[in-house]
């Protein structure tokens, strides 16, 4: 959106005076005080432009944020600015042009009503003894082995990759469970049937890299091997592995713990359905420009930029995930949503959860960032998406009503001393000032004052 911006004289001449004053108080200009030079004498020496170019990067933050304000304009990204008219000379307008990208202007429709079907919650006998094969996975031991090697083993190897008798990669001492597939494509094939000492070559795309995707010749030498020795599953076991007393009360643990993921999944599922049904009944139009910015960021991040497959992909889920934000923040907006500490902090520990980080450091590392008011707005967004989810009628394919209510996260027990607490945030400088917190997600980006410099 490109919009034209007047700032006439007089708005303008507090701007200049204090302009004029900055350059008076920092020049020496023979026969007058430092601080004391008149205005006509600083137009003589540095020039008319000087002074102007001074006041426009000065003011421009705020006439510009103004200009917005005015319009009811959220503009997304800094503006690109073009000066038409400049004052050098007494009683002149200022004249602007700001082009920007902005948040698409739409109406927000009645959301009630709105159904959704989801699969059944069920769990199956193989459910449950998927968990009782990790958490038995988890007590084994490793023991070496003689024989040949095969699927679960784990081996310890040195690898190297060459190209062209180029070495481009090579590691030693890595553990590699075979069938796992987290290295290279081929290199469980090559480890089976190996044994300690034992060397084998094989050609393999490589996976990562500046070399990505390029063949190379991959030596393989096994070092140690090793296969896990898994506990029986009695009582013993059972009072090993968990709180229970008997593997009987442990199985119905498990049973349980897969019966609440299993509900966990159904909430999930539903959430994303009304989601999309939300999306259905309103209109968004998306900034084409800003789609295109960001899939062409993704996709030379992952090295992918001439996969035409991939980028229809990453646009049409880079779409929707602005289209669902816009809709999002006008509810959080439209609601006056609040978000308190409590709540931040119990987003930041399940993101930190997922990032596998201490709560506490990486609280301390999203202020660091500045990411704490992203953050907030992120919590408004799932707490405007949670009242219309709350308000949906969802059913299972079987006809049974879905409380959602009962639906909770299972979460993991973890030290005392990795958990927030209300007081361990106080030290963050953004999360002191949580009231403003929204109010800095929203701040209307000003333009860089050296950028605006050059161009007046």
């Amino acid at each position: 959106m490109k919009l034209t911006v007047e700032v006439s004289a007089a708005d303008l001449k507090p701007h200049l005076d204090a302009a004029y004053a900055g350059i008076g108080a920092q020049v020496q200009v023979p026969g007058f005080r430092k601080g004391k030079v008149p205005q006509r004498i600083i137009d003589q020496r540095f020039g008319r432009g000087t002074v102007v170019q001074e006041a426009v990067n000065e003011a421009l933050p705020e006439l510009y944020g103004q200009a917005m304000a005015e319009h009811d304009l959220t503009p997304l990204g800094q503006p690109e600015v073009n000066f038409t008219e400049l004052p050098l000379q007494d009683g002149q307008d200022l004249k602007f042009e700001a082009e920007v990208d902005v948040v698409p202007a739409f109406e927000l429709p009645d959301f009630s009503g709105i159904e959704v079907q989801v699969d059944p919650a069920t769990v199956a006998d193989d459910d449950v003894q998927t968990r009782l094969d990790a958490l038995r996975a988890r007590f084994g031991t490793l023991k070496p082995i003689k024989r040949k090697a095969k699927t679960g083993d784990h081996l310890t190897i040195d690898l190297s990759a060459t190209i062209e008798g180029e070495e481009v990669d090579s590691v030693t001492g890595v553990s590699y469970e075979i069938g796992s597939g987290t290295m290279l494509e081929g290199l469980d094939k090559a480890l089976r049937g190996t044994k300690t000492g034992d060397t084998v070559e094989f050609t393999s795309p490589l996976a990562g890299g500046d070399r990505a995707g390029e063949v190379a010749d991959v030596t393989v030498t096994v070092t140690a091997a090793k296969e896990r020795e898994l506990p029986e599953l009695d009582d013993e076991f059972a009072q090993l592995a968990s709180p229970h007393d008997t593997m009987e009360e442990l199985q119905a643990d498990l049973r349980a713990q897969a019966e609440q993921a299993a509900r966990f999944e159904q909430g999930v599922a539903a959430r994303d359905k009304v989601l999309d049904q939300m999306l259905a009944m309103v209109d968004i139009p998306v900034p084409e420009s800003l789609v295109e910015a960001e899939v062409h960021r993704h996709l030379e991040g992952e090295n992918r930029l001439e996969d035409d497959t991939h980028r229809a992909e990453v646009t049409e889920s880079t779409t929707k995930a602005m289209r669902t934000q816009f809709l999002l923040d006008k509810m959080v907006e439209r609601d006056e949503v609040d978000v308190d500490q409590g709540e931040l902090i119990e987003y930041i520990m399940m993101t930190a959860q997922q990032y596998g980080m201490n709560p506490q450091q990486f609280a301390q590392q999203i202020d660091q960032q500045g990411q704490v008011p992203a953050m907030v707005a992120e919590v408004g967004r799932r707490k405007a998406l949670a009242s219309v989810l709350e308000a949906a009628k969802v059913t299972d394919t079987d006809g049974n009503v879905v409380d959602l209510d009962a639906i909770e996260g299972s979460d993991e027990e973890g030290d005392e001393d990795d958990d927030l607490e209300d007081g361990d945030l106080d030290e963050l400088d953004d999360v002191e000032e949580l009231e403003d917190a929204e109010e800095q997600a929203e701040e209307v980006d000003a333009p860089a004052e050296d950028d605006e410099a050059a161009k007046a």
